[in-house]
């Protein structure tokens, strides 16, 4: 089904891992009447029934979502998910990624918030994250401690600049408002456009900033998710009509398609890496498929669950994995993630090596 019928009917789909960093989920309820059964099915974790107007407490609705088996599955109040869905966060701002040895490093700071406050900066090495040892978590783990699950609480960071001594230091979370496109002119007759997550309007950002250019490096890395309409409209810019991907909603298969009259000339890489997932890794994988762009960098995250999200009677939001999807081709990310067509090897810096690719690929005139 086209995805403006699916928005036209209210069943607004996401592929969201960030839904899982901003609030988590949580198990056990005492003094609350016992629940239904759960409607997810526990081997696959894929629901089935629509709990849409459901009269469940916030314990309940949480205690459903913990023994559920669906591991994707959130209970957001609803500020929590008009600000998911806007692109606004709790956090101190600022992004990590793996280094090519294995560390944890600064990645990009936002301006103005409580990082840049404290005066670190994108480069530094992230040692600890409330005393853990930031390299020995997953990435993931460490967005998650990062961001926390309350505005107004702190985290304790060990961080150290390159030849620089160890900074310990105690940030204060705030709500910020996320910079999900950032667009720039890093070699001539190159656009590259920065995606860290598809929340609303993205799509309209991304056509904005690659409106008359001659070739397009799209950065994905580190992008988490989002919001399914905003990837397949994103995906639209750059086909002529066609798939992008296929899932399963509670048995049913549907479609996703682009839109028709999309930019199919002008030549595309896609950067990608372990931090690619979801909605992102929904698009990287339509643009690979349908050989319209050259994916470069590292394996992709692995998430291939399909959320939908239903509205209690309270106004909060259950998040619920309804199916998996799969590229045009049938491959399916989850689990296994997508490899990228040129790896970036030990020591390669990834945005150089898009570069020489696009270099290959030509330039439009």
């Amino acid at each position: 089904m086209a995805v403006a019928q699916r928005v036209r009917q209210g069943a607004t789909l996401s592929a969201v891992f960030g839904v899982v960093l901003l609030v988590g989920a949580a198990a056990g309820a005492w003094g609350e009447p016992p629940l239904p059964a759960p409607r997810a099915a526990g081997a696959t974790g894929v629901w089935h029934g629509d709990l849409a107007g459901a009269d469940l407490s916030p314990l309940q609705a949480e205690q459903l979502v913990g023994s559920s088996g669906d591991r994707w599955a959130a209970h957001l109040s609803p500020e929590e998910y008009e600000a998911f869905t806007d692109g606004r966060y709790q956090g101190v701002g600022l992004s990590v990624g793996r280094t090519g040895d294995g560390g944890t490093a600064v990645s990009e700071v936002l301006p103005g918030g409580p990082a840049a406050a404290a005066g670190i900066a994108a480069g530094d090495r992230l040692l600890h994250i409330d005393g853990a040892p930031a390299d020995q978590l997953p990435v993931t783990e460490v967005v998650a401690r990062l961001r926390g699950r309350q505005a107004g609480s702190t985290v304790a960071l060990a961080v150290q600049r390159s030849g620089g001594p160890v900074r310990d230091v105690v940030l204060r979370r705030t709500e910020l408002a996320t910079r999900e496109v950032a667009a720039d002119q890093p070699a001539p007759g190159v656009t590259r456009v920065a995606v860290r997550a598809f929340t609303s309007g993205v799509s309209g950002q991304v056509r904005e900033a690659v409106r008359g250019a001659r070739s397009v490096v799209l950065d994905l890395r580190g992008n988490s998710g989002g919001l399914v309409e905003e990837a397949v409209a994103t995906a639209s810019l750059f086909l002529d009509g066609g798939p992008v991907a296929t899932y399963q909603e509670r048995g049913e298969e549907r479609e996703l398609s682009a839109t028709p009259g999309g930019d199919t000339a002008t030549p595309l890489v896609v950067l990608v890496d372990g931090g690619t997932m979801s909605a992102a890794e929904l698009l990287a994988g339509a643009l690979q498929d349908r050989c319209r762009a050259v994916l470069v960098g590292a394996r992709t995250f692995g998430k291939g669950a399909v959320q939908q999200p239903s509205r209690l009677a309270d106004g909060s939001v259950l998040e619920l994995t309804v199916g998996r999807y799969t590229t045009p081709s049938g491959r399916s990310p989850d689990g296994v993630g997508l490899l990228p067509d040129v790896p970036a090897q030990p020591g390669d810096d990834p945005a150089q090596l898009a570069l020489r690719v696009l270099g290959g690929l030509g330039t439009r005139g």
